[in-house]
């Protein structure tokens, strides 16, 4: 699990309650220092950056592994082709059905590639669903579910 955090009291509390890595939403230095887990962020400074599957590449530091977030089969197909990626995030946008969604775009993730479900609100039976269909990890907000 990959929980959304503002700082370094929510970096520890994180990585104390179980997550694997961290999305740092602001204070990215502060976020490193207070964890040794894995740090993914919207900006430069982590280990990894998300950028959305309209970015051209340009700006990222060496070193930095791009993550490119897809909403929807086409997106996939072009970041596919233009980036080759690593890791992707899987997000629901605005659908209704946003599990049915994600479990959807991970059917068309080539294998070998590293899939990251953002799903908002994720119950623990959401979360055991996409470990089952093969997910590599679920992008929080809040508590982890059960915590």
């Amino acid at each position: 699990m990959i929980v959304h955090v503002d700082g370094a009291q929510a970096a520890e509390a994180a990585e104390t309650g179980g997550a694997n890595a961290l999305l740092a939403t602001a204070a990215v230095d502060e976020v490193r220092a207070a964890t040794g887990l894995p740090v993914l962020a919207y900006a430069v400074g982590a280990d990894a950056c998300i950028v959305d599957a309209s970015h051209d590449g340009a700006g990222l530091e060496d070193g930095v592994e791009l993550v490119v977030r897809v909403e929807d089969e086409d997106q996939l197909a072009e970041v596919l082709e233009r980036f080759d990626p690593e890791l992707l995030v899987l997000a629901a946008g605005n659908e209704d059905e946003a599990l049915e969604h994600v479990l959807a775009l991970l059917s068309d993730v080539p294998a070998g590639k590293l899939a990251i479900v953002e799903l908002d609100g994720a119950s623990r039976a959401d979360i055991d669903e996409l470990e089952r269909a093969g997910v590599d990890a679920v992008l929080l907000r809040g508590p982890l579910p059960g915590s």
